[in-house]
């Protein structure tokens, strides 16, 4: 048996968690849900989005898989019931869940588009407390708690940040490279206050492939196929954070990168340094003495599913910073059969790296223990 703890799952909201909480004024402009031509739409001042598909198939055949489903009731509960993602988890092994956003964007970069900052920062303190008191609370023991921030304001970020981490938030859920969606970049400085706070309280700043990128269309571009193995999002935007001033200034911040896989992190950090080394000078770059492939050893935590080559390599990075994960209820996800998948994977791997691997490297990085109760009751039904 293995102790799980998933640091990437994802909530598919539901239609109640804006209209619950935003202001009275807010209510018709905030997200939520209507019927459209059988399909339910989220809607919310300036836009519409079907945000299901295949966010959203656990527990279906793979020959069902598609752009559906349309409707709430076309999923199995766990991806929006917490009561029932619980269940579920637990049923696998999986005894710690991360979950990051679905309609906010996987870093809330959604509200940052919205006219109305007034409203977008309503709608970030709803979904917050949506996460803090109604999903979390509901198995306090199985969900780690974690919070989007403004991610158009600096200062109120840190605000927020604050204030979900006085509820008890355990994690930061940012966008892996604000620059590519407009906003400054980690190089210049602006992000100093965010990343001061995450180091002063140890909270990580956990970060998805996506989280920075355009929605996703098919229409007339690549296979789903191709955007669902490619891990060029994760090696690029990691390798930028490797190279700016941020990590360096601030050593005690933690960063995570989830659903980037694992196997390029070498070949990468290699690169990186020869980079550094060959260009520091015309450049100038600050803290040249601090090499990139330090700063990703020290700083930087990825995750990894079913992917034996990159597990191969493990000791080319440090097995201290790898981390796994569920991707529940996604398409990449092994649910039902995490155990399976897992012993298929770590098959050979020396215990003590399995289990830093499975779990004990998140609840370290997360402050975040396995409950013992909830591995004795797991194990008491697989007897």
């Amino acid at each position: 048996m293995y102790k799980l703890f998933s640091v990437d799952d994802h909530i598919v909201e539901p239609a109640h968690v804006w209209t619950d909480r935003v202001p009275a004024k807010f209510k018709d402009r905030a997200p939520h849900v209507v019927e459209q031509d059988g399909r339910q739409m989220w809607v919310w001042d300036g836009g519409m989005e079907l945000t299901m598909g295949l966010n959203a198939v656990a527990g279906k055949p793979r020959e069902e898989w598609g752009m559906e489903p349309a409707r709430f009731e076309d999923m199995i509960p766990g991806c929006y019931q917490p009561e029932e993602r619980a269940k579920d988890l637990l049923s696998n092994g999986i005894f710690a869940s991360v979950s990051f956003p679905t309609l906010p964007g996987f870093g809330g970069r959604k509200f940052a588009t919205f006219n109305d900052k007034e409203l977008a920062l309503a709608c970030v303190r709803a979904w917050n407390d949506f996460m803090l008191d109604e999903w979390c609370a509901a198995a306090p023991e199985v969900f780690v708690p974690m919070h989007i921030v403004p991610v158009w304001d600096v200062e109120l970020a840190v605000k927020e940040h604050e204030r979900c981490v006085n509820k008890g938030s355990r994690a930061i859920c940012f966008i892996e490279d604000p620059q590519t969606i407009g906003l400054p970049n980690f190089h210049g400085g602006y992000w100093e206050p965010l990343f001061a706070a995450a180091q002063a309280d140890q909270t990580p700043i956990c970060m998805h492939i996506g989280s920075a990128s355009a929605a996703v269309t098919l229409e007339g571009l690549n296979p789903m196929t191709e955007i669902a193995a490619a891990f060029a999002m994760a090696m690029r935007s990691s390798v930028n954070l490797m190279v700016s001033p941020l990590l360096r200034k601030y050593p005690g911040a933690k960063v995570v990168w989830s659903e980037g896989g694992i196997g390029w992190i070498p070949a990468a950090i290699e690169r990186a340094d020869r980079q550094w080394e060959r260009h520091q000078y015309w450049s100038h770059v600050p803290y040249a003495e601090i090499k990139p492939s330090e700063v990703a050893r020290k700083n930087m935590y990825f995750c990894m599913i079913e992917e034996p080559v990159g597990l191969k390599y493990r000791h080319d990075f440090t097995v201290d910073n790898i981390l796994w994960e569920s991707d529940y209820p996604h398409a990449d996800t092994p649910f039902p059969k995490s155990q399976q998948a897992a012993k298929e994977v770590f098959d050979g791997v020396p215990q003590d790296e399995v289990d830093k691997i499975t779990h004990k490297n998140a609840e370290q990085l997360f402050n975040f223990k396995i409950s013992e109760r909830l591995v004795a009751a797991y194990s008491g039904a697989q007897a």
